[in-house]
């Protein structure tokens, strides 16, 4: 059976190459992926699958369905296709929704024999407000079993953390008056939003290593000779863990109301993007991805890494066992969000990946619908881990 999905996918690996080219030269910002969506859907509709676009309210999200004759598990990937601001595919999201089609495509080759049920969901805007934070919230993951995305990168690693993650803006209030003339007259917001600055950087002593918090001030007056009555700052604050985030985005938020009671400007939190929860990576999915990628032809996989980024994947991953490897493109050093990440996307290694990518991805699907301890395991694994 699973020589049968190999040649499939192997035997898709033109048509695969091409769709991922054909994204990374359109590069599309997040929830305008209109071309993405339609090149990805049009391959998996001539391979069987019935597709619901529009997905909770959002044009560019979608759901593909294979359903079998036998029940069975089911199992998702997910897709996606969003590029960045001027550099485009700078973190191979071209090549993330091409590998997860391509292995729905193959393991749905044996899928009416095996039983089961193969979801791929488009998933919008990670790089600004991930379509799967909603898609988590909406209940899109009942009924799926596990959940899996595969992300080029340099090396190949195993799927590992990533920090939960709270994007807050201060936007202060306060009173106009001439800077030199009658100062005495106004309220700074601009000074207030230097406060949360300077009491932020005091904060940093008394949280823990994995913190990170960064900001930049988006608006601060527009002239000198004039006291800003209006000034905005953001910020990401992240954490390891989502329960320790919300306490470190508290003493944030009270830095903030400080500054303000400290200048008399008023003061209003939001939140500017969704919220990222941490990964929680089923090590038993992981286990078996691990197996299987080397079946595919992957010699070398290393150590589950420490991130300090963030994903929308991690808010699938306390809703549904799932798994965020890396799969290298390059055998040389890579940075992303990178004019040279995006181009490394395109070379043989890259296109010789995407098709291992896939079938790793296919071959670990195929082990959750057949091997029924293994689905066992992972979700007595996440009865205990996610939160």
């Amino acid at each position: 059976m699973k020589n049968i999905i190999m040649e499939e996918i192997h035997a898709l690996k033109e048509q695969l190459c091409e769709i991922s080219d054909y994204i990374l030269s359109n590069p599309e910002l997040g929830n305008q992926e209109f071309k993405a969506v339609e090149k990805l859907t049009s391959f998996l509709k001539s391979k069987g699958f019935s597709v619901e676009t529009n997905l909770i309210g959002k044009p560019t999200a979608f759901k593909a369905v294979y359903e079998s004759k036998k029940p069975g598990p089911s199992v998702a990937f997910l897709c996606e296709y969003d590029a960045l601001p001027e550099i485009g595919h700078g973190c191979g999201h071209n090549m993330i929704g091409t590998m997860s089609c391509g292995a729905a495509a193959g393991l749905s080759k044996v899928l009416d024999e095996t039983g089961g049920r193969i979801v791929v969901l488009g998933t919008p805007a990670e790089e600004t407000d991930g379509a799967k934070v909603e898609m988590a919230k909406k209940g899109i993951f009942e009924g799926i079993d596990a959940a899996m995305i595969l992300h080029p990168e340099d090396k190949t690693y195993e799927s590992g953390d990533s920090l939960a993650m709270d994007a807050l803006q201060f936007d202060f209030k306060g009173k106009t008056s001439h800077a030199a003339s009658s100062p005495h007259e106004g309220i700074n917001a601009l000074d207030a939003v230097i406060l949360t600055f300077n009491g932020i950087n005091a904060l940093r002593q008394h949280v823990t290593p994995d913190v990170r918090i960064h900001g930049i001030v988006k608006e601060g007056g527009k002239a000198a000779n004039i006291v800003p009555d209006r000034a905005v700052a953001q910020f990401y604050i992240r954490a390891g863990k989502k329960d320790y985030l919300r306490e470190v985005t508290e003493k944030v938020k009270n830095i903030a109301r400080g500054a303000a009671l400290m200048t008399g400007a008023s003061l209003e939190i939001n939140n500017y993007e969704i919220s990222y929860d941490d990964m929680n990576t089923n090590m038993n999915m992981s286990k078996a991805f691990n197996e299987n990628l080397k079946l595919a032809g992957v010699k070398e996989i290393n150590a589950r890494r420490s991130s300090y980024g963030s994903l929308d994947m991690g808010n699938v991953s306390h809703v549904v066992p799932a798994i965020h490897p890396y799969i290298s493109i390059s055998d040389t050093s890579l940075v992303g969000h990178t004019a040279e990440f995006r181009d490394a996307t395109r070379t043989e290694k890259a296109h010789d990946s995407l098709v291992k990518g896939a079938c790793a991805l296919a071959l670990t699907g195929y082990d959750i619908i057949t091997d029924k301890e293994l689905l066992e395991r992972i979700k007595e694994e996440f009865a205990k881990t996610a939160r």
